[in-house]
């Protein structure tokens, strides 16, 4: 999990269409905190400016030419490049479920306002990666229930809940919560807990369970039934 440096949050933009790219862009550059270091128009060129600009935070289309955003998203995750917040037509569609497992932070809907869109890079900025609760809670049940793959095939078979036993009760707790949508304020608020310890907590967790992003985490915590406190 990528977190944002000091100064205006470095965003590059991947969108295919040039109209919905522009229209992003310049909602992004309207903010102050905000700084757009560059735009790519397909899945590599998203790969190869997020090598060279190191953005903090990528906003990913899932459908584009060459190389796709999923493929896209996995190669930046897995080089620890950027964030990666994918945008989608759809807030249940297949192309959000290979996100997920490609390690994106979050996912926003392509007709959501600007006001959305800037608190949602905020947030992932933050670090955190659960962007519009209800939303997200009916996407994780959604992901956790089927475990489908593109074409019907299954995703894989369940976790081992044997991968738990690495973490501490409290790393647990935590786990639990992020299960059921909670930002890091109201884990914090919960658990009785600062803030900042609450990000401690899930940057352990997720190095000690080998995931990308608290997405990831909150799927295998619907996974397993993990509760929170």
């Amino acid at each position: 999990m990528m977190t944002a440096a000091t100064g205006p949050i470095r965003v590059l933009v991947a969108e295919d269409q040039s109209a919905v790219r522009a229209g992003l862009v310049l909602i992004l550059r309207s903010a102050p905190d905000i700084e757009v270091v560059g735009e790519a128009v397909d899945g590599e060129e998203a790969v190869r400016l997020a090598r060279e600009l190191r953005p903090a935070l990528v906003l990913m289309d899932v459908q584009m030419p060459r190389l796709d955003g999923v493929t896209a998203t996995r190669r930046i995750v897995a080089e620890q490049l950027a964030d990666v917040l994918v945008l989608t037509t759809f807030d249940l569609d297949e192309y959000v479920f290979g996100a997920l497992r490609a390690g994106a932070a979050g996912f926003l809907l392509k007709d959501s306002d600007a006001a959305a869109l800037l608190t949602a890079v905020r947030t992932v900025a933050a670090g955190e990666g659960l962007i519009a609760p209800a939303v997200t809670r009916r996407l994780i049940a959604e992901f956790a229930g089927t475990r489908t793959a593109p074409g019907g095939a299954r995703a894989g078979d369940a976790p081992d809940p044997s991968v738990l036993d690495a973490l501490t009760p409290r790393e647990r707790e935590v786990l639990g919560c992020l299960g059921r949508g909670l930002s890091n304020a109201e884990i914090a608020l919960r658990l009785a807990m600062a803030e900042a310890t609450v990000k401690t907590h899930v940057s352990r967790l997720l190095g000690k369970l080998e995931l990308r992003s608290r997405v990831q985490a909150a799927v295998l915590a619907q996974e397993l039934g993990v509760e929170g406190a």
